[in-house]
C-alpha cells in the first residue's frame, strides 16, 4: 500500500499544479491565450505572421466576394504567403432589430421613440417648475448640449430672468452652436433697451430660423457680459419639453457619449429656446406605418441570417462576435475579435482593415523588414483622434502573448 501511494503522489501533485496554473489565470479556466492545451506543447494551435481582421458589415455580401476574388484569392494561391496569414471577416453575430427608418440615427440601433408629437405650435424647451426660485447663481457661462431626432426650427432664444416689476436688467448673450464648430449657427444678446418679450419665466427674442435635421448635435451656450452670474439650474430642476421626442438633452456623463471639444462653461440650463417641429404630416405617416416595417424587417433579418449562415459554411472565413452589428458598435466588434485571435490562434501580427480597402501584403511584410515591426509591443497605423482610429487600418504587433 505504501509502494502505491508513492507512485501515486507525484501524479497528484501534477494534477493538482495544472489545475492551480489553469485557474490562476485572470478570468478564470481557459482565458490562456491559447486555451488550457497551451501547456501542452504537442497540442499548440497552428501559428501565423500575420492575422488580418477585416471589418465588414453583415449586408456586405458583395464587398466581402470583391476580396476573395483579388488580394484574398492571390494571397491562397501563394506558395508562401498562404501558410503565414489567416484572414478572417469581423461581423456582428446580430442584426439590428430596428429598421432604419425608425431609429435614431442609421449608425445605432435605438428606437426612434416618438409618441404623441406636437405638431403645427410652437413649444417652450424648457421651464422652470413655479415652485422653484429664480437665484442668481455665480456661473458666468452656462451650456447645454441636445441632439435632435426629428427635424426642428429653432424661432427664438430665451434667458431665465425674473425683472419684479422694474424691467430687464442684465446684459446677457445667447448663441446656438453646431457641434465641434467654434462660430455660432445664430444668437441673441439682451440687454434693458433690447429685452425681448417676456413669457412665464424667461425672456425671449427671436432668430434667424433654420432646419436642423435628424442627428444635429448642438450647444446653446449662456454667457453674463455683467459681474453677476446667471439664474441657472442643474438639468434635474428643469422641465423639458421634448415635443413627443423630437430631441434630447446630452448630459456629458450621458451613456455612449463623448464630449464635445467646443463647449463652454458648467453644463446646466440658463434659459431655453422656442422651436416647431417639421414635416408633421410626414411623422404620423411613419408612426401609423411602423407595424408593418417592423413585421417586414424581421423577415429580412432571418433571410439575412440563413445567408450569412451558408456563406460562412462556404467560405470558413468569418469570425461572428457576439455584438449588434451597427456602426457605433464598431469598437466593440473589434474588441471581441482581438478576444477571439488571442484565444483562438497563435501569431506575431495583427493587422485590422475594412472591407472596402486593397491589402497588399507582399508590401506589407516588406515594411515589417524595413522598419524592424517583428518585436513585441509596437503599433503600426494612422489614429487621428479616439473617434476616427477605428476607420483606419492599424497592426498590432504582438510578438509575445502573456500567460494569462
Amino acid at each position: 500500500m505504501r509502494n502505491w501511494l508513492v507512485l501515486l503522489c507525484p501524479c497528484a501533485v501534477g494534477v493538482a499544479l495544472h489545475l492551480w496554473l489553469l485557474l490562476s489565470c485572470p478570468g478564470g479556466p481557459g482565458r490562456h491565450p491559447a486555451g488550457p492545451l497551451a501547456f501542452f506543447p504537442q497540442w499548440k494551435l497552428r501559428h501565423y505572421d500575420v492575422v488580418v481582421g477585416v471589418l465588414s458589415a453583415r449586408h456586405n455580401h458583395e464587398l466581402r466576394s470583391v476580396i476573395r476574388n483579388t488580394w484574398f484569392k492571390h494571397l491562397k494561391q501563394h506558395p508562401a504567403l498562404s501558410q503565414r496569414v489567416l484572414v478572417k471577416f469581423i461581423i456582428g453575430a446580430h442584426g439590428c432589430a430596428v429598421p432604419v427608418e425608425d431609429r435614431e440615427d442609421p449608425y445605432s440601433c435605438k428606437l426612434l421613440n416618438i409618441s404623441n408629437p406636437v405638431l403645427n405650435q410652437e413649444i417652450e424647451a424648457f421651464s422652470l417648475p413655479e415652485d422653484i426660485p429664480s437665484v442668481l447663481s455665480e456661473d458666468k457661462i452656462v451650456s447645454v448640449n441636445f441632439r435632435v431626432l426629428y427635424p426642428i426650427v429653432i424661432t427664438s432664444l430665451g434667458v431665465f430672468y425674473e425683472a419684479d416689476g422694474v424691467g430687464f436688467q442684465r446684459n446677457i448673450t445667447v448663441k446656438l452652436y453646431q457641434a465641434e464648430h467654434e462660430e455660432a449657427l445664430f444668437s441673441a444678446r439682451f440687454s434693458p433697451p433690447s429685452c425681448g418679450v417676456q413669457v412665464n419665466r424667461l425672456w425671449y427674442k427671436p432668430v434667424e430660423q433654420f432646419i436642423l435635421p435628424e442627428s444635429f448635435e448642438g450647444t446653446i451656450v449662456w454667457e453674463s457680459q455683467d459681474l453677476q452670474g446667471l439664474v441657472s439650474r442643474n438639468l434635474q430642476k428643469v422641465m423639458v419639453n421634448d415635443g413627443g421626442g423630437v430631441f434630447r438633452v446630452i448630459t456629458q456623463a450621458g451613456e455612449g457619449s463623448l464630449p464635445h471639444e467646443f463647449t463652454e462653461g458648467v453644463e446646466g440650463i440658463a434659459g431655453g429656446f422656442i422651436y416647431t417641429v417639421q414635416e408633421g404630416d410626414a411623422l404620423l405617416k411613419s408612426l401609423h406605418t411602423r407595424p408593418e416595417r417592423f413585421a417586414s424587417h424581421i423577415k429580412n433579418l432571418e433571410k439575412e441570417d440563413a445567408l450569412l449562415k451558408e456563406e460562412s459554411s462556404t467560405y470558413d472565413d468569418i469570425v461572428f462576435v457576439d455584438v449588434t452589428d451597427t456602426y457605433r458598435n464598431v469598437p466593440a466588434k473589434l474588441l471581441n475579435f482581438y478576444r477571439w485571435t488571442v484565444e483562438s490562434t497563435s501569431f506575431d501580427l495583427l493587422l485590422k482593415t475594412d472591407d472596402d480597402c486593397y491589402i497588399d501584403l507582399e508590401a506589407v511584410f516588406n515594411r515589417i523588414m524595413q522598419k524592424k515591426l517583428d518585436r513585441p509591443n509596437i503599433w503600426w497605423g494612422k489614429e487621428r483622434n479616439l473617434q476616427e482610429g477605428f476607420r483606419n487600418s492599424v497592426m498590432v504587433a504582438l510578438a509575445e502573448h502573456p500567460l494569462c
